[in-house]
């Protein structure tokens, strides 16, 4: 499959970002709002934004069942933040009764881990299948708090540095290893959000890799 054609759920989020990224990693990029556009793709990802709302659009759009439907027949997904939460097949909330995840992934996720929007921070990464470090920006984040048998983990947290919009020296105490990106089968996650690192597309080049090879 030379150019695979993937979706990526437009119902919120960084839905441009993901098409530009997606388009220059050597895929044909579509927004998938529909059930009818959701059938034609090889891959589909789900960006960031906000679980609880994510899960309400999802029904609003009929797309809930037909895309879970879709993720259990093996389609590749690919889920940055948010999407990492829907992707998941647990969340650890208070207000997981909230969130319907489409257990794609068999990994139990925190949803906001890192804390609100101002603790959001920015950090380089060591990605597994990835030359070079890989720059991370965590905005309202989860992160994994369980894995199962055939999940790998592709990313870790290291020690966060001092930055501007990073948690306080106390804050920061135990935040190293906390997993960050994982994969399990044609499905890949990241808490942090690729999509907005201008000129950095290795981690979408690897989700269409998994969909060529898909």
């Amino acid at each position: 499959m030379a150019e695979p054609l993937i979706g990526v759920l437009a119902l919120q989020g960084g839905v441009a970002e993901h098409l530009a990224a997606l388009e220059r990693s050597g895929a044909r990029a579509i927004p998938v709002r529909r059930v009818e556009e959701l059938d034609a793709v090889d891959g589909i990802v789900l960006p960031g934004g906000e679980s609880t709302t994510m899960t309400r659009l999802l029904d609003t759009f009929e797309l809930y069942d037909p895309l879970r439907a879709r993720l259990a027949e093996g389609l590749p997904a690919y889920g940055s933040c948010a999407g990492m939460i829907m992707l998941a097949s647990s969340v650890d909330d208070d207000r997981a009764a909230a969130v319907r995840p489409l257990g794609a992934l068999d990994v139990v996720v925190r949803r906001n881990a890192f804390g609100r929007q101002v603790d959001s921070f920015e950090t380089d990464l060591d990605f597994q299948g990835v030359d070079g470090p890989v720059h991370a920006v965590f905005i309202r984040a989860p992160w994994v708090d369980k894995i199962g048998a055939g999940v790998s983990v592709l990313a870790t947290l290291p020690e966060v540095p001092d930055a501007l919009g990073t948690p306080d020296a106390t804050e920061r105490e135990g935040l190293a290893g906390r997993i960050v990106a994982v994969q399990q089968g044609a499905v890949l996650a990241t808490a942090f959000h690729p999509e907005l690192v201008e000129g950095d597309e290795r981690v979408h080049r690897c989700f269409v890799r998994i969909v060529r090879e898909r």
